[in-house]
Parts: C-alpha cells; sequence; structure tokens
C-alpha cells in the first residue's frame, strides 16, 4: 500500500532510462541482490521478482500490526529509513535545481499526501486489523478511475464506473460481517485507499521523464519533514503521540524489515520485471497483493478467528472486480483499434 512503490512501479514506463543512468549502481545492485540468477528466462525470472515483490508489498500490513508503535511514530520510522536507503542514488543537493521550483514544490506536496495514506492505512491496522485494511486497499484502482479522468484529463471509461459499483456490495458484506469497534478501520482503510489513488494520479500526472527514484527520494523526504513538524507540535502542545524510540529489539528487525526489504527491495525487484513483461501482466499480478497479505494474515496472526464468513464472501466480490479490471481494461483496448 507500500503503496507509493505500488503505483510508481506501475506507472513508470521510462524506468529503463533511469537504469541506463545508473547503470554501474544497477550492476552493483545485481551482484549484491540477485545473485546466482538460476536457469531461468528473462520473463521467467520477471515474473518471479514481480511475485516477490507483491509478497513483500503484502507483508507491509503483517509487520504493521506487529510493531508495537503508534501509526504516526511508525510511518516516521518508515519513511526516514526507506530514504536514507535511497540517498547513495540521488543527488539531494541538486533537486530543486533539476526539478525547478514549482515542480519541486508539487512533489513534496505529494509527499505530505503519501504520509497521510501511511497514517491512514496503518490507522486501519491497529483500529481493525491487517485482512480488513488490505481488502480496503484493494479498492485503490476504482478511486483511481475516478479521479484519474478528472486530474488528467482522460475520458471516463463505462466499465471501470461498472467494476466500480461492483464492489460496493462486497464492501456492505465486509463491513457487516465485523464487530461495529472496527469499523473505524474501514472507514480509516477505504480514506487511506483513496489517498493511494490521489498521489499516484497525481504522480502520473507530473512524473513525465523524471528518474522515478529521486522523485521518490523527494517525496519520501518531504513526507518525513511534514511528520516531523506535527510530532514537534504535538510534543509543544503537551499531547501524546505514544513511544517514539522502539524499546522492543523486535521492533527493530520489523522496522528494518518494512523499509529496506518491503519498500526498497520490493520497488527495485518491480523496476526490474518490469523491463521484460507487458504492462497487463504487471498489473493483473499486482492485483495479488490483498490475496498475498490475507494469507499471510491467517499463516502468522490468526486473523481468521475474528472474521466471519460474510467477511469472505465480501472479499471474494471485491477480489473478482479487481481481477476482471485489467481483463476488461485489456479487451476494451483491442476494441477501439478494430
Amino acid at each position: 500500500m507500500p503503496h507509493l512503490f505500488q503505483n510508481l512501479l506501475f506507472n513508470l514506463c521510462f524506468a529503463e532510462d533511469f537504469l541506463s543512468v545508473h547503470k554501474d549502481k544497477e550492476r552493483l545492485l545485481n551482484q549484491l541482490l540477485f545473485t546466482p540468477r538460476f536457469m531461468l528466462t528473462s520473463e521467467q525470472r520477471s515474473y518471479l521478482e514481480l511475485h516477490v515483490a507483491v509478497l513483500l508489498f503484502g507483508f507491509t500490513a503483517i509487520l504493521g500490526d506487529l510493531i508495537q508503535l503508534t501509526a504516526l511514530v511508525l510511518v516516521w520510522w518508515r519513511v526516514l529509513l526507506t530514504s536514507g536507503s535511497l540517498f547513495p542514488f540521488v543527488r539531494p543537493l541538486a533537486l530543486l535545481k533539476d526539478f525547478g521550483r514549482p515542480l519541486f514544490f508539487k512533489f513534496a506536496g505529494i509527499g505530505v499526501l503519501v504520509a497521510l495514506h501511511w497514517l491512514a492505512f496503518y490507522g486501519a491496522i491497529k483500529l481493525s486489523n491487517a485482512s480488513i485494511c488490505l481488502i480496503c486497499m484493494a479498492t485503490t484502482s476504482f478511486f483511481t478511475a475516478f479521479l484519474e479522468p478528472v486530474i488528467v484529463g482522460r475520458e471516463f471509461r463505462w466499465y471501470e464506473m461498472v467494476l466500480g459499483l461492483l464492489i460496493i456490495p462486497g464492501m456492505a458484506l465486509v463491513v457487516s460481517s465485523i464487530e461495529v469497534g472496527m469499523l473505524l478501520g474501514v472507514a480509516a482503510g477505504l480514506v487511506s485507499a483513496f489517498l493511494a489513488a490521489l498521489f499516484a494520479t497525481l504522480n502520473k500526472k507530473y512524473l513525465s521523464n523524471f528518474n522515478p527514484v529521486r522523485v521518490t527520494f523527494l517525496e519520501l523526504g518531504s513526507a518525513w519533514v511534514f511528520l516531523s513538524v506535527v510530532l514537534l507540535a504535538m510534543l509543544g502542545s503537551g499531547r501524546e503521540f505514544g513511544q517514539w524510540w522502539p524499546t522492543r529489539s523486535l521492533d527493530w528487525v520489523y522496522l528494518v524489515t518494512l523499509a529496506l526489504l518491503c519498500t526498497t527491495l520490493a520497488y527495485t525487484l518491480g523496476l526490474r520485471a518490469l523491463r521484460h513483461l507487458s504492462a497487463f501482466a504487471a498489473n493483473l499480478t499486482v492485483n495479488l497483493e490483498p490475496v498475498y497479505g490475507i494469507i499471510l494474515a491467517w499463516l502468522l496472526l490468526n486473523e481468521q478467528e475474528e472474521l466471519s464468513p460474510g467477511f469472505y464472501w465480501g472479499v471474494a466480490i471485491i477480489l473478482l472486480a479487481v481481477f476482471s479490471y485489467p481483463v476488461l481494461r485489456r479487451r476494451m483496448a483491442r476494441y477501439e483499434l478494430r
């Protein structure tokens, strides 16, 4: 949800330009992270890497449940560690000059949206559980169907509207089958999905030919500055925001895993996979994120004990709509070309 990298991954088809500019750094990453390569074709290896990336994205919700920090502090640490891991691959002091003042501040503003998205995402997990949060995040592509025509200026697509309406009975089943105390978690999850759709659409509008890793660093750096100001304001006003410094060694392990494996590594794997896969294959695969995440929640958090069969019927309806989207989109594209 994790979703900054997921959305960048499937919207940035110019990633090859970045990789060619940073060829030496990519070769170093390959040697460190992706050796041995096994006896797979380029396409097979790309599918494997993409599924690993999606599995890691799904794992972020599990880690959010396990880390014993408030959502605000958790996100503060996540953006700090992730932007720090990207630092060697950018020239921070040249960002303002390279982007220009207007775009610099636009990307910084998108970074604030990213921070709010992650606050809502982890807030949803704390208020309900990982499974509920993940199924709410499955609605992101349908919020995008409504936002993209308005922001980017393309025409509305009727099949996107129909699939968006199909989500409503699925969400109704989910909401009606959970405890009243978890409804705030559903609301936070839907807000998180909306914000993910909003910042992904804005990225698509403004990214153009900019290097995606530098944009990501700027947005996450801006998110960290924004959250730092919020924390300082809360500290100055005497308001509690929970424990700031993780005291459990396990929380440090989870935070580093969240930042380096579930964010930086997953993003890198996704970019590599894009070079050998079609956008259709990539989008279809990324729809597995809530499936992987819910399975992990079953295995690691025993969340099936908190959820009724009605919840899973709602999940099935939502996932049917989600998986139908790329298939319909591809068929409609073929029809329009005739």
